[in-house]
């Protein structure tokens, strides 16, 4: 189980920010092979929920109020250490987000951009698709909503 933490990008320190940006950079762009501009001014309105394993940034996500990424709450940029995936802290670090949604914005209908290769991840958490895949930095995705 992680140790989960949600921060509001101003009460991030400079190391769970440092971490956080290394993690996103080691998959996103360095595991994943994509050139994009990860540091996009998002974060600063994200809420941000950190799983941590022996005190080491394992987990991550991003979270956005409705209308400030889709129509509806958002959560992206979902990332789990590649050495630790097997431990399925994917399914932490969403349950996270999910609740963080609920505890802090009180909403409860979420909308993912998901990488079509984790369609069933995401299905197997109670989200379904909607409208057709799209390339997004190159990578296949699909929208999905947890009703």
């Amino acid at each position: 189980m992680l140790d989960i933490k949600v921060k509001y990008f101003k009460e991030l320190n400079i190391h769970e920010l440092h971490d956080m940006l290394q993690l996103r950079s080691a998959v996103f762009v360095v595991e994943q092979d994509c050139l994009y501009q990860d540091i996009d001014g998002k974060d600063k309105i994200a809420l941000h929920v950190l799983g941590y394993k022996n005190e080491k940034l394992i987990a991550y996500s991003r979270i956005f109020k409705p209308g400030d990424y889709f129509e509806y709450a958002s959560i992206g940029r979902v990332v789990v250490d590649k050495n630790e995936r097997e431990h399925k802290y994917g399914y932490d670090i969403m349950n996270a987000s999910i609740k963080a949604i609920e505890d802090h914005l009180k909403v409860s209908k979420i909308k993912v951009s998901a990488q079509t290769y984790l369609k069933r991840f995401y299905n197997n958490l109670g989200f379904k698709e909607v409208g057709e895949e799209y390339l997004e930095d190159g990578i296949p995705h699909i929208g999905m909503v947890l009703p």
